[in-house]
Parts: C-alpha cells; sequence; structure tokens
C-alpha cells in the first residue's frame, strides 16, 4: 500500500473515531451506527480486521524452537526480524 493511500485511510479512521465520539456524547443511535460501520470499514483496509490468522490453515508454530521451523534458516542469518 502505498503511503498516501495508507494516510487517507489512516485519516478516515480517526474521522470516524471522532463521529462515535460524537454519536455517543449526543446520545444518536443511527448516527452511532454509521460511525462504526465506518470505523470498520477503515479498519478492514488497513488490514487490521478481515479474516483470522488462526483460521487459514497455516500450521501454528507457538511455542515451537525457530530451529525446528521453517524459518529456522531465516533466523540463522540474522535476517530483519522487525
Amino acid at each position: 500500500m502505498a503511503p498516501d493511500e495508507r494516510q487517507a485511510l489512516v485519516d478516515a479512521l480517526m474521522q470516524a473515531r471522532r463521529a462515535v465520539r460524537t454519536g455517543m456524547m449526543r446520545k444518536d443511535e443511527a448516527g452511532l451506527i454509521r460511525a462504526r460501520a465506518q470505523v470498520q470499514n477503515a479498519k478492514v483496509a488497513l488490514g487490521e480486521r478481515g479474516p483470522v490468522w488462526w483460521d487459514d490453515g497455516a500450521p501454528d508454530l507457538n511455542r515451537h524452537m525457530v530451529r525446528n521451523t521453517g524459518y529456522a534458516e531465516w533466523y540463522a542469518n540474522g535476517e530483519d526480524r522487525t
């Protein structure tokens, strides 16, 4: 995702969150529903929400030593881990 596209989505998310706050303060149920939908849409577009990772069919490598996984070579090479 291009940085300017990501920033536009973050801006939309922040605007939607402000709308949620306003809806709550005004006790505007319809506005609150719209604002929460906008938050959801922005988060999905940013990749923060969507299909769950634990149900994607990939093996669960939790509690495995890295040397016993498919990441062993990557880890041994000291590649960027961020």
